[in-house]
Parts: C-alpha cells; structure tokens; sequence
C-alpha cells in the first residue's frame, strides 16, 4: 500500500465528522509509541512549553545518572540513546527556543560527565556538533532570548 500525499489526507480529512475524527486519533495512538506521546504532548503539555521543557530536562539527567560507565563503549551508547530522545522531544515541539534549551542542556551535562569525554574523540565530535547546532537555532530566536542562550553558550565552549 502505498501512502497518499499529506494534502489529500487534509482535504479528507475535511470531509470527517467530529467523532470519526477522535476515533482516527485513538487508532493511530494505539499503533506507535511515538504518536501516543506526540498525542500527550499536543493535548496535555503544548499549552506550557516551560514544563514541558523542564520534564524533558529531568529526563535527561535521570538518563545520565544511569549510565554504565565502565567502558567508552557503553557510555557512547548511552549518550546516543539520550540524544535521539531528546531530538524527538525537540520535534514534537517543534520550537526553536526548546530546540536550544534542551541542545544546551545536553550539552551541560555532557560536559560535566565523569568519566571526561575528552578521552573518547567519538562523545567529542558529538559534543561538538550538539552545540553548532544550538548555535544554529539560536540565530532565529529574538534578540534578547539570543543574549541568554549566548552566555550559556560561552560556557559550555
């Protein structure tokens, strides 16, 4: 089967009644994980960004603190386990101000990880990258969210 372009699912959808479109939604959040959270987000936390913003930091460092770090090996895993979580919660916001303050905050406490990730090249280049690409959203944030994402910034460099 193949999947029909996004504008004639919305002209479709359209022609839906109120509750034949509540049951679609429930359907497509029994079938992934991901549209069920991107559900929760919608309906529950879209509404307050900063919470939100704040449970996925919470998340993070919950993450973190479980890390194995008995070899680099586990640690690397780890950590990009932790940024592929944190990139979808940057999607389903979909907000440059979130994309920075959680790519910061990934970086922070990179940063502050024990054992240093100055001894593995690998959690450097990723490091690094996370903060070009802060950098990068942060460019289009207004000015004076720019000025206190930059003093951030600077510290983490």
């Amino acid at each position: 089967m193949k999947a029909v372009t996004v504008k004639k699912i919305k002209d479709e959808l359209n022609h839906r009644s109120q509750n034949e479109l509540m049951e679609l939604c429930l359907k497509l959040s029994r079938f992934k994980k991901e549209n069920k959270e991107l559900l929760t987000y919608l309906l529950f936390e879209a509404h307050d960004e900063e919470a939100y913003i704040q449970s996925v930091k919470d998340l993070v460092d919950d993450l973190f603190e479980e890390i194995n770090t008995n070899s680099f090996y586990y640690i690397r895993k780890s950590v990009r386990k932790i940024l592929t979580l944190t990139k979808k919660y940057i999607r389903y916001s979909k907000k440059k101000e979130t994309e920075v303050a959680l790519l910061l905050h990934f970086c922070k406490r990179l940063k502050e990880f024990r054992p240093s990730i100055d001894k593995s090249p690998r959690l450097t280049k990723v490091y690094g990258t996370q903060l070009t690409l802060a950098k990068k959203a942060m460019s289009s944030l207004h000015e004076d969210l720019q000025f206190d994402y930059q003093l951030e910034l600077e510290e983490l460099e």
